[in-house]
């Protein structure tokens, strides 16, 4: 046991292993399943909440750990977390942040709500499809500052990309700012998509 645990790739894939096994265990003993569009949905859904998860659990890490932490850090200390732990949490960031969007429209698609949803309900009626629509929008505005203003300026100031040390600074700011203004929408946006489960 001490050997799984001890690899992260071998506990992944365990906890994949287990996941898959329980599955199957709860389908086939209900009957079985199909490989139809409720299978794929539910399918889209799952690989919707794990990336989720890790997207919003990241941005979590960042503005409830890592930059509030880091000036207690000693300053020979810190080419450890800028060098190794940050650019690794940001790829998996960043990866998290487009798979939580592209899984997110497909669910959509799939179960026929994506063009009510990203109109806000608005042909509809409203209800369940502004509900998931808000999130949406606010999950796409988060993705694009992800992609477009924390990470081009991440790069900048954790020395990815050289640059003036003024840009640097400006550039770290810039970034903590954004990754801000991501946790104050990550609420909001997590509200939209579990009322729009729950709630309608």
């Amino acid at each position: 046991m001490s050997s799984l645990l001890s690899s992260l790739p071998k506990t992944i894939h365990a906890s994949l292993g287990l996941a898959i096994l329980l599955f199957l265990g709860l389908f086939f003993g209900n009957g079985g399943f199909d490989f139809d569009l409720l299978f794929w949905s539910w399918l889209t859904r799952f690989i919707h909440v794990v990336v989720a998860i890790m997207w919003i659990g990241l941005l979590w890490y960042f503005n409830f750990v890592q930059i509030p932490n880091m000036p207690n850090i000693p300053d020979d200390q810190k080419p450890a977390i800028g060098k190794v732990i940050a650019p690794a949490a940001l790829f998996y960031f960043r990866w998290a942040a487009l798979l939580t969007i592209i899984s997110g429209l497909i669910l959509g698609y799939l179960n026929g709500y994506l063009h009510e949803a990203m109109t806000l309900g608005i042909t509809s009626g409203g209800g369940k499809n502004t509900a998931i629509g808000i999130g949406m929008w606010l999950g796409l505005y988060m993705a694009f500052n992800v992609w477009f203003i924390i990470w081009p300026n991440q790069k900048r100031a954790l020395g990815i990309v050289d640059c003036d040390p003024d840009l640097k600074a400006k550039s770290a700011k810039t970034a903590m700012l954004f990754s801000r203004t991501n946790t104050l929408l990550s609420l909001p946006m997590l509200l939209s998509m579990v009322a729009a489960q729950n709630l309608y």
